[in-house]
């Protein structure tokens, strides 16, 4: 696996808390492009999870599976492993 980059601990830095794609494009101030595919990075690689909106139960919960092209249609927050990968650089 590749060394995280400053993008990936900004975004991680980001996802402390659940937080839509457009709150991590305005923290981050990277090009949407690289943001999607570096969260997908992270996603594939356990460090965030995807998160949607669970109206019926107000809250949101773990996507398991997520649309990569609709990255706007979730919110991101950090795991355990991403926590981990964070706080060790």
């Amino acid at each position: 696996m590749r060394d995280l980059g400053d993008i990936e601990f900004d975004i991680l830095n980001a996802v402390y808390f659940i937080e839509p794609f457009d709150k991590i494009l305005e923290e981050v101030h990277y090009p949407e492009n690289i943001v999607a595919d570096s969260l997908k990075f992270l996603i594939t690689h356990k460090y965030v999870s995807a998160m949607k909106w669970d109206a019926k139960l107000s809250t949101h919960v773990r996507s398991f599976i997520y649309d990569t092209d609709n990255m706007r249609a979730y919110s991101y927050l950090i795991t355990k492993d991403g926590l981990l990968a964070h706080n060790t650089r």
